[in-house]
């Protein structure tokens, strides 16, 4: 099995997407939205923006690695009614059954950034999107003191290394880096913005029970317990990550959870 498929099918997305449909609703009410646009929300999960495109007119295709997240996303959109929004599964890095310049917007929140060959990504959005369009992408920031930057900084140091080729996720925050995936798929870099924004979690319970979550549900934190369990270290892998969810709660009450987490938008505009 392709291990970037393995990785996000091993647990279960839907428990950690739940806490993130307000800043979803959110993020896509900034996206412009008009009845009738055509988008792509690229790694998709199970809907946390395409549902929201979908509601607000858009005509939204969802495409997702990991079959479960599909079969949610599916799921969802019927049970809201909304005839709009389909999901299917697909590559990030091959799109090969997507034709060129069939969608005004493509989107990928936390999403493509996880996918192998960045350089292919970038190529893949940017053959997709039509003239005049538009590419938005949400990526987490690599040394960023927020939760999630954090978590995978934490959950790496319990992990073996990677492979001498893997290149880290997270370097989908590095300007720097995205202008120059961008720029060799075709874009001027004039073309390329760049924004930090604010991404909640919400979730009715206290923090060391969305912990437990990631723990059971989130492949990368899954990942990093199993490699701790088998060096006896599991223990110290909860201790850190009790000290970072706990550190950074900002709910009033104790019993319920909200975490702000900073992300790199980037736009760009499509010739």
């Amino acid at each position: 099995m392709n291990p970037n498929r393995a990785l996000w099918e091993k647990g279960d997305f839907t428990r950690i997407a739940a806490t993130m449909r307000d800043s979803g609703d959110a993020l896509v009410e900034t996206f412009g939205i008009t009845d009738g646009l055509k988008i792509l929300d690229l790694g998709c999960g199970d809907g946390t923006t395409a549902l929201p495109a979908a509601k607000r007119g858009a005509d939204v295709l969802g495409v997702d690695i990991a079959s479960n997240l599909v079969e949610a996303g599916n799921k969802r959109a019927i049970e809201t009614g909304l005839s709009n929004c389909t999901f299917q599964e697909g590559d990030a890095s091959d799109l090969n059954e997507l034709d060129d310049a069939s969608f005004d917007l493509v989107v990928s929140i936390f999403g493509a950034m996880f996918a192998p060959r960045p350089y292919d990504v970038a190529k893949e959005m940017v053959r997709v999107t039509r003239p005049g369009g538009r590419i938005i992408m949400g990526n987490w920031i690599p040394g960023d003191p927020t939760l999630i930057a954090q978590v995978l900084r934490v959950s790496a140091a319990y992990t073996p290394p990677p492979p001498d080729d893997f290149i880290s996720p997270v370097t989908w925050g590095v300007e720097d880096e995205v202008v120059a995936r961008f720029t060799a798929a075709g874009v001027s870099s004039d073309n390329i913005a760049f924004a930090r924004e604010t991404f909640t979690f919400n979730a009715a319970v206290p923090p060391s029970d969305l912990l437990s979550n990631f723990r059971r549900y989130y492949g990368p934190t899954m990942n990093a317990f199993e490699a701790a369990g088998k060096d006896g270290r599991a223990d110290s892998l909860q201790a850190d990550l009790e000290e970072l969810f706990n550190g950074h709660n900002t709910a009033f009450r104790k019993d319920t959870t909200s975490i702000p987490a900073t992300f790199l938008r980037v736009t760009v505009s499509r010739d």
